[in-house]
């Protein structure tokens, strides 16, 4: 596992806990300003996570694609990515 896969991994493991605590707080009733904002730290760990997942896989995936020649599909893969990210 390189570093990038280890740190989006404590990023996983952080949302996992924030997501349950969301869920404990909506069973308890709690503000929902506060469940709001407890949901909108998980996402942002989320998105952090996904986001070291995607620079591992250029840097390691995509790079060696390349030198194989078969980079172009790779391209094609991180395009499909961003354009879900980005909403089109």
């Amino acid at each position: 596992m390189n570093s990038e896969q280890k740190k989006a991994l404590l990023s996983l493991k952080t949302s996992k806990g924030q997501i349950e605590a969301t869920i404990k707080m909506v069973e308890e009733d709690r503000y929902c300003v506060d469940v709001s904002n407890q949901i909108m730290a998980a996402q942002s760990l989320l998105r952090k996570a996904n986001l070291l997942i995607l620079k591992q896989h250029m840097n390691h995936c995509v790079t060696e694609a390349f030198h194989q020649d078969s980079g172009s599909e790779k391209i094609d893969e991180i395009i499909g990515i961003l354009s879900k990210i980005i909403g089109k």
